[in-house]
């Protein structure tokens, strides 16, 4: 039995039923990647980024049946920017890198229930026509730890069809870096870059930012400098990795999210919804710090940590 399941559905749940404060207030922001029944053999069940069709569409009719409302990415931060509580049993769905798959599986399911999405685009991939997921600056040794190398991704008419339904889009970078390994100018390129393709393709300004791999929020220096040139660049918002759910007040630059995959059973779905897996953010920012040694030195960010978190 996964650890983190054991303690949130026999420790935290009863907890947050005692004090019944683990849901008020605050926004679960799902973050989806390939809905697909691709195995993952050697990733560990937290790491995990496939979520097979039939998993998904438990999900999202899970929250239809018990009242949930999906938020756009611009519904968001306007409640973001007014500091106003987010409304009871409302939920943000985001889907990163851009696999073809969401087009086919996770799209119809959406619109069966009348929710929205927001997907973040690593636009090397997306092209007229099919193009596969391939992160060049992955290391060779974590290559075959990365099922979604290889996987299909969207094409520009089925984004296009998609944004005409509601769909939001985002950027996910160019090429899909390990950004806090990059120098500045090469950062500043893959934001801008990525940024000015999706304008144009959609014909309409691009503001949402997902932040590939781990956010590294214990390298202070560099997450105040990214902010900036996020700030610069002309994004409103950044979509991390960092766990929990969002409130009132919390910097859009940060967004936290909550991962989904395969083996989120809908006890384990429902307890995320509620608050009771925010409790994993206080070990996973110990664990990143304990194995993460981030440093800047002469405006070059760079970390020996290749990271625990190989979703995003």
């Amino acid at each position: 039995m996964r650890w983190d399941r054991a303690i949130t559905l026999h420790v935290q749940r009863p907890l947050g039923r005692l004090t019944g404060t683990a849901r008020r207030g605050r926004l679960p922001i799902l973050m989806y990647h390939s809905i697909s029944d691709a195995p993952e053999p050697r990733v560990s069940g937290y790491y995990r980024t496939n979520t097979a069709p039939g998993v998904f569409r438990d999900h999202v009719g899970f929250l239809a049946e018990h009242g949930y409302r999906s938020l756009s990415l611009p519904g968001l931060l306007e409640l973001l920017r007014a500091g106003t509580p987010f409304p009871e049993r409302s939920v943000l769905l985001t889907f990163d890198d851009g696999f073809c798959n969401f087009y086919t599986e996770a799209f119809p399911v959406l619109q069966q229930h009348g929710f929205t999405a927001a997907v973040f685009l690593a636009t090397a991939f997306i092209g007229n026509k099919r193009r596969a997921f391939a992160p060049g600056s992955l290391a060779p040794a974590l290559r075959g730890r990365t099922p979604a190398a290889g996987a299909e991704c969207l094409s520009w008419n089925e984004v296009r069809e998609m944004r005409k339904a509601g769909i939001d889009f985002g950027s996910h970078t160019v090429t899909h870096p390990k950004l806090v390994e990059l120098d500045w100018p090469r950062i500043r390129s893959e934001l801008s870059d990525s940024k000015a393709e999706m304008e144009q393709q959609l014909g309409e300004p691009v503001t949402a930012f997902c932040y590939p791999y781990a956010f590294p929020r214990g390298a202070k220096t560099f997450v105040a400098a990214f902010r900036d040139l996020l700030v610069d660049a002309g994004y409103a918002c950044c979509a991390t990795t960092v766990l929990g759910r969002v409130c009132a007040g919390d910097d859009p630059f940060s967004l936290k999210r909550l991962p989904a995959n395969s083996l989120d059973d809908l006890a384990l779905f429902q307890a995320k919804l509620d608050g009771n897996y925010d409790w994993l953010a206080g070990p996973q920012a110990l664990f990143k710090k304990l194995t993460s040694r981030n440093r800047i030195k002469d405006g070059v960010a760079c970390s020996d940590c290749q990271g625990r978190e190989l979703s995003n």
